[in-house]
């Protein structure tokens, strides 16, 4: 009888203990345009954004967190409201949308029509131990016959604690890189 109670107890502490799951979107963060374009292919090139694609370990619904140089975390309770490789491919094509008028900016290829191809490889979109956001990896611009292949690592300061914060610079470090893509395909 004093096991089925002792039994009881603890599965109810169990439950009433458990932590509230929360979910993540990335904020918008470049200004967005609310006025609809029509813009002519024949004005310039469509860029096509045929992939943004993450680190396996970034790939979960867990925000990831660096705890040392060399060990990572996933978090159980603090998660992506949707795939983070989703959120960022269509972060970027917003933002080139609005770095790059005049250019048809699009996740999806619009047949028939010359295009620009654009892939990203996220390596790095966490949290630090140092108290920092870091966003890295590389893109590739394949555009007439050439490949343009560049790195990218931003680490960028956190003013506050909290995945609230991780979040809002993670997204302002991903916009960073988007203005340095849109000058780089404008030169």
């Amino acid at each position: 009888m004093k096991c089925n109670i002792a039994v009881i107890a603890l599965l109810l502490s169990a439950c009433s203990s458990q932590s509230e799951v929360s979910y993540y979107q990335l904020p918008p963060v470049a200004a967005q345009s609310n006025n609809a374009q029509a813009v002519h292919l024949s004005a310039g090139k469509q860029l096509w954004i045929e992939s943004v694609t993450v680190a396996d370990f970034l790939s979960g619904p867990g925000i990831a967190f660096q705890t040392s140089d060399v060990k990572y975390t996933v978090a159980k309770n603090n998660l992506w409201g949707s795939s983070l490789d989703q959120q960022l491919k269509q972060a970027l094509t917003d933002n080139l949308s609005v770095l790059l008028p005049g250019r048809v900016v699009s996740g999806q290829l619009v047949s028939g029509h010359d295009a620009d191809v654009l892939r990203v490889t996220v390596t790095g979109f966490q949290g630090r131990y140092d108290g920092y956001a870091i966003v890295s990896g590389y893109w590739m611009l394949q555009s007439d016959n050439k490949i343009i292949r560049r790195p990218f690592n931003i680490e960028a300061p956190l003013q506050k604690d909290g995945y609230d914060e991780l979040v809002y610079s993670l997204a302002n470090a991903w916009h960073k890189e988007s203005v340095d893509i849109a000058n780089a395909l404008k030169n």
